[in-house]
C-alpha cells in the first residue's frame, strides 16, 4: 500500500492550496481597497460584521467544525461502532435549529461580541475574567494542538512526509487564512467546504464500491447492501446495552439526555461557533445556521460510512494487521487514512485536500476566536482600555501567530495521538460543558440567576463532574443498572456512561443554581438581565418550511436505523 502521494496528486492539492489563498488575498485586498480605514475595524476584523452572507455563514460553521477529529476519530468509531456515532452529525442539525432560534437572537439583541463579553454583561467582570482566560487555555492548548497534532498525523501517513514538516505546513497555511480576519476565513471556507465534501464523497464513493468489488458485486448500493448485511450490528443509531459501546452513547441518552448539553453547549456558548453569526443580521445568522443544518445531515456520509466500510473490508482480510493491528493494538482511527491509500491516484489528491481543508478551516476559526477573546476581553479591559481600533487588529493579529506557535510546540508533547478519538475528545470536553451550560441557559432565560449562582456552575460543575467519574472506586454503582445508568467496564466496576455523568451533573447545577440566587434575591441581591422579548423568537417562513423539512428527514433516519 502506497504511503505517498503521486506527482498528479501533489498537482490536485496544490490546485486547491492557489485557490484558496489566492481567493483569500483578493478577499483581503478588496475589503481594504475601497476604504483603508477598514482594515483597523475590529468589528470587521473579527466578526465581518455586516459582511458575511448566509451561505457562507454556513459554510464556515461546517469548516470550522470538521476536522481531523471528524475525518480520523468519527471514522474510527464508525469502524468501531457504527452508524451509532453518526447521533453527534445530526442532532447537531436539530441542535442548529434550536440556537438560531432563541440563543442567536439573545446575543444579536444586546450586542454580543464574545462569549465572556456576555458573561460580564449578564453577571459580572469577575466571571467573565475567569471564563477568558479558561477558554483561552482550553482553546490553546486542548483544541488548537489536537486538531493541528492529529491532522499533522494523518496529512503525514497520507503523504509520507515528515511529521514536524507537516505540523509546521498546517499551522503556516492556516496562518495566511487566519490574518486576513473573519472575512477572509467565511469566505474561503466556502472553498473548504466544497473541497471537504467533494473529497469526502469521492471516498466513501470508492470505499462502498471497494466493498462491493471485494463481493463480486459493483456500485455504491450494492456495497451498502452488503455492508448492511454483513456488518448489521453496524447500523443501529440505539444501542443496546449488552453493546460494547454503550458506554459512549447510553442507549435513549443521545435522544434525551446528555447529547443535547453536547450539542447545545458546543453550538450555542461556544465563541469558536457563535462568532460566525454575530456579525449579521438576525434573519442572515439565521439562514446560515440553517444552511449548516443541513450540511450536517450530510457529515456521516462523508465521515461514518468510509468507517464502516474499512471495518467490512478489514473483517474480510482485505487490509492486514500491519494496517491497523490487531487484538489489544487495534486502532480503528487508521480507518480513514488506510482508505485514502487505495485511492487512485489523482482521487486521492482531491480527498487528500478534502481533509487538508478541513484542518486548515477549523485552525483558522480556531485562531480567530483566540485572537478574539484574547484582545477584546484580556487586552482591552487589562492592558489597555484605550486602544484604538488599529491597535486592537494588530494585537489580534499577533495573538494569532502567538496561540498557532504555542501549539506547535506543545502539541507533541501532550500524547495526543495516545489518548484514543473522537470519543476522548468528548469525554473530556464533558468536564466542563454541563456547568458552562447551566450558566448559560439560566442566564438567558431567568432573571434573578445571580453571579455567585453562575461562579457555582463554573467551579462546581467541573467538580461534580470529576467526583462522578472517580465515584465507582469509591461505591458499587451496580443497583444502576436496570435504568440503564451504569454498565460494567472491562474490570467488572460498574460505571456511569459520560453522557449520563453530563447529565447528572447539568441537572445537579441548575438546582443548586437556583437555590443560590433564590436566596440570594430574597436578601436583596440585584441581578444583571438581558434585553429579551418575545417577537425576537419569530422566525421567518422559509426558516420554519427548513426546519420541518430537517425534522422529517431525522425521523425518517432514526426510523430506518433506530
Amino acid at each position: 500500500m502506497q504511503h505517498q502521494l503521486a506527482t498528479l496528486d501533489y498537482v490536485v492539492f496544490f490546485i486547491y492550496f492557489l485557490i484558496v489563498s489566492g481567493y483569500g488575498i483578493w478577499i483581503y485586498r478588496r475589503k481594504t481597497g475601497h476604504d483603508g480605514t477598514m482594515e483597523g475595524d475590529s468589528k470587521d476584523y473579527f466578526l465581518a460584521e455586516g459582511s458575511l452572507t448566509w451561505w457562507a455563514i454556513g459554510s464556515s460553521l461546517i469548516a470550522s467544525n470538521i476536522s481531523a477529529e471528524q475525518f480520523v476519530g468519527m471514522s474510527g468509531s464508525g469502524f468501531k461502532m457504527g452508524l451509532a456515532i453518526a447521533t453527534y452529525e445530526w442532532m447537531a442539525a436539530l441542535t442548529l435549529i434550536i440556537v438560531a432560534v432563541f440563543f442567536i437572537p439573545v446575543y444579536l439583541k444586546n450586542r454580543i461580541a464574545t462569549m465572556p463579553q456576555f458573561l460580564h454583561q449578564r453577571y459580572n467582570g469577575t466571571v467573565a475574567m475567569i471564563m477568558a482566560i479558561f477558554w483561552l487555555a482550553l482553546y490553546v492548548v486542548v483544541n488548537l494542538t489536537s486538531i493541528l497534532y492529529l491532522g499533522a498525523i494523518a496529512v503525514s501517513s497520507i503523504a509520507g512526509l515528515d511529521l514536524n514538516f507537516c505540523l509546521y505546513a498546517l499551522a503556516a497555511f492556516a496562518v495566511i487564512i487566519t490574518l486576513g480576519g473573519m472575512k477572509v476565513i467565511g469566505f474561503t471556507d466556502v472553498i473548504q467546504v466544497f473541497f471537504l465534501i467533494l473529497g469526502g464523497l469521492a471516498t466513501t464513493y470508492l470505499a462502498l464500491n471497494l466493498v462491493a468489488e471485494h463481493n463480486g458485486q459493483s456500485g455504491v448500493l450494492n456495497g451498502l447492501s452488503l455492508m448492511t448485511s454483513q456488518a448489521n450490528d453496524h447500523f443501529h443509531m440505539i444501542l443496546a446495552r449488552e453493546n460494547p459501546s454503550y458506554n459512549a452513547l447510553p442507549g435513549l441518552t443521545v435522544l434525551l439526555g446528555g447529547m443535547w448539553i453536547v450539542n447545545l453547549n458546543y453550538w450555542g456558548c461556544n465563541q469558536y461557533i457563535t462568532q460566525r453569526a454575530l456579525g449579521a443580521d438576525l434573519p442572515t445568522a439565521r439562514s446560515g445556521l440553517l444552511f449548516a443544518a443541513f450540511l450536517k445531515l450530510l457529515m456521516p456520509v462523508i465521515v461514518v460510512l468510509p468507517g464502516i466500510a474499512a471495518y467490512v473490508l478489514y473483517k474480510q482480510d482485505v487490509f492486514g494487521a500491519t494496517e491497523f493491528g490487531e487484538g489489544a493494538n487495534l486502532n480503528p482511527d487508521r480507518a480513514y487514512p488506510v482508505l485514502l491509500n487505495i485511492l487512485p491516484v489523482g482521487l486521492k489528491g482531491l480527498s487528500f485536500a478534502a481533509l487538508t481543508a478541513a484542518v486548515v478551516a477549523s485552525l483558522a476559526g480556531k485562531a480567530n476566536s483566540i485572537a478574539t477573546i484574547f484582545t477584546l476581553d484580556v487586552y482591552q479591559k487589562i492592558f489597555n482600555r484605550e486602544a484604538s481600533e488599529k491597535q486592537l487588529v494588530r494585537v489580534g493579529k499577533i495573538a494569532v501567530v502567538v496561540a498557532m506557535l504555542l501549539g506547535v510546540v506543545i502539541a507533541p508533547h501532550l500524547g495526543i495521538d495516545k489518548k484514543g478519538g473522537f470519543e476522548f475528545i468528548q469525554e473530556y470536553t464533558g468536564f466542563v460543558s454541563p456547568g458552562i451550560f447551566a450558566m448559560f441557559i439560566l442566564g438567558f432565560f431567568w432573571k434573578k440567576t445571580t453571579s455567585a449562582a453562575a461562579m457555582f456552575a463554573t467551579i462546581g460543575g467541573f467538580m461534580l463532574s470529576v467526583f462522578f467519574k472517580f465515584l465507582p472506586g469509591l461505591t458499587d454503582l451496580s443497583f444502576l443498572a436496570p435504568l440503564g445508568f451504569a454498565v460494567p467496564n472491562e474490570a467488572g466496576v460498574y460505571e456511569i456512561p459520560f453522557l449520563d455523568r453530563m447529565g447528572f451533573v447539568f441537572v445537579l447545577c441548575i438546582i443548586v443554581m437556583v437555590i443560590i440566587s433564590l436566596l440570594q434575591t430574597s436578601r436583596g441581591v440585584k441581578t444583571n438581565g438581558l434585553e429579551v422579548d418575545a417577537s425576537m423568537f419569530r422566525p421567518q417562513r422559509s426558516f420554519v418550511i427548513g426546519s420541518i423539512a430537517i425534522l422529517v428527514i431525522l425521523t425518517t433516519l432514526y426510523t430506518l436505523y433506530w
